[in-house]
């Protein structure tokens, strides 16, 4: 697949520059990581929850994990980990478990771990579990200016 059609459109639609990392076949973030032998704080991955008003998108380090309470809290919500059948029409250009960490280029909000806000370069899941994209921080933070950012990790 190399990267999905919804995300190629949405960075050529936003004139953002990018390097695609081709790598071995991986099931998680962590080993996306190791696989492409980048540092796992910098790669950005996705977590989508909802609730009755909708679905949220928590960015965050691959090697962290969400703290749905404090995401609650920053958005004054109560949410749940939404379900790999209910993501599959969402993200229909994506594999399962691929699903790229821009909630703006599919129609979802979006909140960003304040770890990723400095960060000089941060790679994204592509759409399926081979490749990522390279960003530089510039571009990624550009991506992420109309974000909610919080301590969510």
């Amino acid at each position: 697949m190399a990267i999905a059609r919804t995300l190629q459109t949405y960075l050529a639609h936003k004139g953002i520059a990018y390097d695609l990392l081709p790598h071995r076949h991986t099931d998680t973030s962590v080993n996306s990581a190791n696989s492409a032998h980048i540092p796992p704080d910098r790669l950005a991955k996705s977590v989508i929850l909802e609730d009755e008003n909708g679905y949220v998108m928590a960015v965050i380090p691959a090697n962290r994990h969400v703290r749905i309470g404090h995401l609650n809290r920053a958005l004054n919500r109560r949410m749940g980990l939404a379900t790999e059948a209910e993501l599959s029409p969402l993200f229909s250009d994506c594999d399962p478990g691929a699903v790229p960490p821009l909630g703006d280029a599919y129609g979802i909000a979006t909140v960003v771990d304040e770890s990723l806000d400095e960060c000089p370069e941060v790679f994204l899941e592509a759409g399926d579990h081979e490749d990522l994209i390279h960003l530089k921080g510039t571009a990624f933070r550009r991506l992420m200016r109309g974000s909610q950012h919080a301590r969510i990790c």
